[in-house]
């Protein structure tokens, strides 16, 4: 009998041992891989159908985001209406987005009317035809919602920290600008959609609570015929890295405004490095979560702000630590003096012992919880696979997050945290 007087134990997450649930892979007759896991108690389903047709893809400023934007907009034998309406009939949702690097196209439904809407996911993707009524609202709305953004401290200010960091011409780095909405047509959407939405360009990942039936069902609807086939479709793989030459640079957007947006960044090795998961213990300490020592000085101790974050953001092609904030115009240049200060403290002394057990324990708790249902399970398997990394890769970082010492944590910000390789930039 348990005694009830007697509380049970209580252990820390780095004491678990993490287990990532397998990913199965079919390869379809047009050799699209289906990356599969079936699990969960509710019969729900998520098919994510991913393309090589973010920003970095682009022939011209603006047309990633809508072809994604617009994908919806109509077919030879629907309007955007009836297509929405095809969906919603179902009570199912169907959204798409496009990034710096890719472009998903992702159906969340009941997995008894995965059949039914099958084909009106096909004849979405293949039969876009970008109505030039629908277009013309699409710039509309974007040059609205551009305007009322650029009035934004902290829009503008990560604009331009990309174009530091990366230079204005880097997909990376530039910009949407009115004339960029403005030159967008019908055509150049069309020719990007028929190069970059195809079999060759594609990957698709399905979780949830389904049958072998429903796997056939998806993988004749997507992978027995060479949908957009081209022989001419480009291939990226770099582009020209101009950095700003000055490191430090304030702008002024509103005379009005009472905040100014602060952004300090640089880069850092890519996802794929061994360096990186180290970097990611070190950045969480720093300024990576709630109880950071930046949110600790700058929100809770001196009250400059709400909230201040430290971020790795690993691209396919370039990774950036970013330090963001917003906070009163009379304090920004004490904020940036204290984020200067909290990097000398991480590069002078070691990181304690219960601070470092804390943020072990707050990276190891995450991705338990993470780990918890089929969709999270897949997002994890899609950001390595998307990243050309393995399970080996995510058993490394837990080996990481476990065993790594405050010694190496402070030898990381020798290296990574010098003022002198930061941009700076303040937008009041």
């Amino acid at each position: 009998m348990i005694n009830r007087n007697v509380p049970p134990a209580i252990y820390d997450a780095v004491s678990f041992d993490i287990a990532l649930q397998s990913c199965n892979v079919h390869h379809c007759d047009n050799n699209i891989p289906i990356y599969w896991l079936s699990a969960g108690a509710q019969e729900v389903t998520e098919l994510t159908l991913v393309f090589e047709a973010g920003i970095w893809h682009e022939p011209q400023t603006g047309v990633a985001q809508a072809v994604a934007a617009l994908l919806k907009s109509g077919t030879p034998g629907k309007t955007a209406f009836e297509l929405s309406e095809a969906i919603e009939y179902y009570g199912a949702s169907l959204k798409v987005s496009a990034n710096n690097d890719w472009a998903f196209v992702s159906l969340l439904c009941l997995t008894k009317h995965l059949p039914a809407l099958l084909p009106t996911l096909r004849e979405i993707i293949l039969e876009a035809t970008f109505p030039e009524a629908e277009l013309d609202i699409y710039k509309q709305n974007a040059l609205q919602r551009l305007a009322v953004n650029l009035r934004q401290s902290d829009f503008v200010a990560n604009r331009n920290i990309d174009a530091m960091l990366f230079g204005k011409a880097h997909p990376y780095g530039r910009y949407t600008e009115p004339a960029d909405v403005e030159a967008l047509n019908v055509g150049l959407l069309r020719k990007f959609h028929n190069e970059r939405y195809s079999a060759q360009n594609c990957k698709i990942f399905v979780a949830g609570n389904f049958s072998e039936a429903d796997m056939l069902g998806i993988a004749q609807t997507f992978g027995t015929d060479n949908w957009h086939l081209s022989s001419e479709t480009p291939h990226k793989e770099a582009a020209n890295l101009e950095p700003a030459a000055q490191k430090l640079l304030q702008l002024s957007n509103d005379p009005n405004g009472v905040q100014g947006a602060i952004r300090i960044a640089r880069p850092v090795p890519m996802r794929q490095d061994p360096v990186f998961p180290e970097l990611f213990v070190m950045n969480t300490v720093f300024g990576g979560y709630f109880g950071s020592r930046l949110m600790a000085n700058i929100r809770e101790d001196k009250g400059y702000t709400y909230g201040i974050y430290s971020s790795l953001f690993s691209y396919r092609h370039a990774a950036v630590m970013l330090i963001g904030t917003e906070a009163g115009k009379e304090v920004c240049e004490q904020t940036v003096a204290e984020v200067i200060k909290e990097m000398r403290l991480m590069q002078q002394t070691l990181v304690p012992e219960d601070e470092l057990m804390l943020v072990k324990n707050y990276l190891l708790g995450s991705i338990i919880a993470d780990l918890d249902g089929p969709f999270s399970i897949m997002q994890r398997w899609k950001n390595l696979i998307l990243n050309q990394q393995s399970i080996e890769d995510f058993y490394r970082n837990i080996n990481v997050y476990k065993n790594i010492s405050a010694e190496r944590i402070q030898e990381l910000a020798q290296a990574y945290l010098r003022e002198e390789d930061f941009y700076q930039l303040v937008v009041i």
